[in-house]
């Protein structure tokens, strides 16, 4: 499909969507000269709203969406002074591929690549061109694998597939608030989905064949080898990436805690584990690929590289990241402009990671503090407390409570007891949590030697053994009382969001459900079931999951002691909690639900029942 004939379905399609739009407000204004022609009062009154609300979702989506224009360029500016030879290597191949070299480069935080061009008029005229390198790229790549990702992001300007980036933008826009802003009773909207499943179906067919067209101008000016090794590199930089936030950043972000040097650690760890990426590297790329896919899959991409003639071009092994010379200062530099570490405390990586793992094994001691709290009637318990608790003979008691399924809980309790003896090796200066880039944290002695106290958790959970586990706690200078509980009611920290459904009646009062994996959280909501899913989608977007649960109500898993499912869909559900307060939910049929949240929270009330 030629450029002209992309710009000619992109604006038909985009045109036949405000008239589209402009058909359905001709047919509410003769509904409504309709109703009042036979109807009078109260009825007409109704009727007209309800053909107001349908169409008014419809009206404002489409008005946002005529005004909408693509935000500021994001991102790291790079000048031709500060990395030389990436600009110059981006100028050789822009002049390889046919095409006007982009006038910005710009680092971005994200396993990607991408072009933007400010073009006018429908794309007949050419604009500033922006090329966006995603800093892990250059961290993990080769030169050569870089040349191939620039080669193939040169070749959508050769192919002209920049031009119509406006437009594209807009028609997404105008779908994506239209049909957000649509309800699914909306008869209005029943078209408009219709129109859009249309609209995506043939705008992704020809990203599709736009990106197998850029494909050809990588393998021509990188060479096949080059254009294939990267197609199986870049999920595995994505894969690493990935773990990379979830297994070092992420649990101790959320604790209050930030690295100094956000970007700069993924490079050490790419470096450290050599293995888990060789065996990555192992696996099959995807093959299948779906019409409603934006890009061919990888093995799709990758057979369509080798059919192509070969090219032969000289290696170059050389790590991308020396195309930046200062690398280091530019993901620093990268990391002022994007990431926002509010009132977190921002330490040194090796610190980061001690002070996050002390935490989290504060948090997981507070859990079973709390209960042994319930239990004893203790406000405030600690190890001492549950010392004499094992001593009494009565430990089987709490154990049940985390190991219900266990025909013995008391001896599967090491586990647990260990990480409060571990807390109290910590807080008492005997031990410390040390940071690797190849393996999980471990917990040293001061001295740097591996510590290992699980014989003595062995010890600790019978009443015959207990005092030869005090006296080797002693020895070794751990004290008992070091490990107390810090915070004696459950706040939410650490945990992630696993769902969320709109308007859910909690009691008397309409809330959103904000599903954790330790609890759920109660937001007012209105009565209003229009836009629920957009409403959390922004909340979700500007409040992390602790924060969310100190400030509406937060009702912890820990305090649920039973729940009866009353009704499947729309699910109605009774949880009853410490002290014998009782929490009714009930979803409302036209309430948004997110994903399988419904099936998620299901499945967690039924482990009460």
């Amino acid at each position: 499909m030629s450029t002209a004939s992309r710009a000619a379905l992109s604006v038909a399609m985009l045109v036949g969507f405000y008239v589209l739009g402009l058909i359905q407000l001709a047919a509410a204004g003769f509904l409504l000269y309709e109703i009042w022609g036979h109807l009078h009062g109260y009825g007409a009154a109704k009727l007209s709203w309800l053909v107001i609300i349908g169409v008014g979702a419809v009206v404002v989506g489409l008005g946002k969406a005529l005004f909408a224009k693509p935000g500021d360029p994001e991102g790291l500016l790079v000048t031709p002074r500060q990395a030389p030879d990436l600009w110059r290597l981006v100028h050789d191949m822009a002049t390889a591929a046919g095409t006007r070299a982009p006038d910005e480069i710009r680092l971005i935080p994200e396993v990607n690549a991408a072009v933007t061009e400010d073009a006018r008029l429908l794309g007949l005229v050419s604009g500033v061109r922006r090329l966006y390198l995603g800093i892990p790229l250059l961290q993990a790549f080769t030169v050569d694998q870089l040349r191939s990702v620039v080669a193939h992001e040169l070749g959508h300007y050769s192919g002209s597939h920049t031009r119509l980036a406006a437009i594209t933008y807009r028609g997404r826009t105008a779908l994506h608030e239209t049909l957000r802003r649509l309800g699914p009773f909306n008869v209005f909207g029943w078209v408009f989905k219709a129109y859009g499943r249309l609209y995506l179906l043939v705008s992704n067919a020809v990203t599709r064949r736009q990106e197998l067209e850029a494909d050809q101008v990588s393998v021509r000016v990188a060479g096949v080898g080059a254009a294939t090794s990267t197609m199986r590199e870049l999920p595995v930089v994505g894969a690493a990436w990935n773990f990379y936030f979830n297994n070092y950043i992420s649990y101790g972000w959320e604790l209050g805690y930030a690295p100094d040097d956000v970007f700069g650690g993924f490079r050490h760890l790419y470096a450290a584990r050599t293995q888990e990426l060789a065996k990555l590297r192992d696996e099959e790329p995807e093959s299948h690929t779906s019409r409603w896919d934006t890009h061919p899959s990888a093995g799709e991409r990758i057979a369509a590289m080798r059919a192509l003639p070969p090219v032969q071009h000289p290696a170059d092994d050389r790590p991308a990241g020396d195309l930046v010379p200062q690398l280091t200062e530019a993901g620093l530099a990268l990391q002022r402009e994007v990431v926002d570490f509010g009132p977190r405390t921002v330490l040194p990586w090796p610190d980061f990671t001690a002070a996050s793992m002390t935490l989290v094994t504060q948090h997981r001691a507070d859990r079973v503090f709390r209960s042994l709290s319930r239990l004893s009637g203790i406000p405030e318990a600690g190890l001492p407390e549950l010392f004499e608790l094992v001593a009494q003979g009565r430990l089987r008691e709490l154990a049940a409570e985390f190991l219900p399924e266990s025909p013995d809980p008391v001896t599967e309790f090491a586990d647990i007891m260990d990480t409060l003896i571990t807390l109290a090796a910590v807080r008492s200066g005997q031990a410390r949590w040390e940071h690797s880039w190849s393996s999980p944290a471990r917990i040293v002695h001061t001295s740097g030697v591996p510590v290992d106290y699980s014989e003595i958790a062995k010890l600790a959970v019978s009443p015959e053994t207990l005092g030869e586990a005090r006296a080797r706690m002693a020895q070794l200078g751990i004290h008992v009382e070091a490990a107390r509980v810090v915070e004696p009611r459950a706040t939410g920290a650490g945990s992630d969001v696993i769902g969320a459904m709109a308007n859910v009646r909690a009691g008397d009062q309409e809330t959103d459900l904000i599903l954790l994996n330790q609890g759920l959280v109660l937001v007012p909501a209105p009565k209003s079931t229009d836009e629920g899913e957009g409403r959390i989608a922004r909340m979700l977007s500007s409040h992390d999951p602790a924060e969310l649960a100190r400030t509406y109500r937060y009702v912890p898993f820990e305090e649920v002691t039973s729940a009866r499912i009353v009704k499947a869909v729309p699910l109605n559900a009774e949880l009853t909690l410490h002290g014998g307060a009782t929490l009714v939910l009930k979803e409302r049929w036209s309430g948004d639900t997110i994903g399988d949240s419904r099936d998620t929270l299901t499945e967690i009330l039924r482990r009460f029942s």
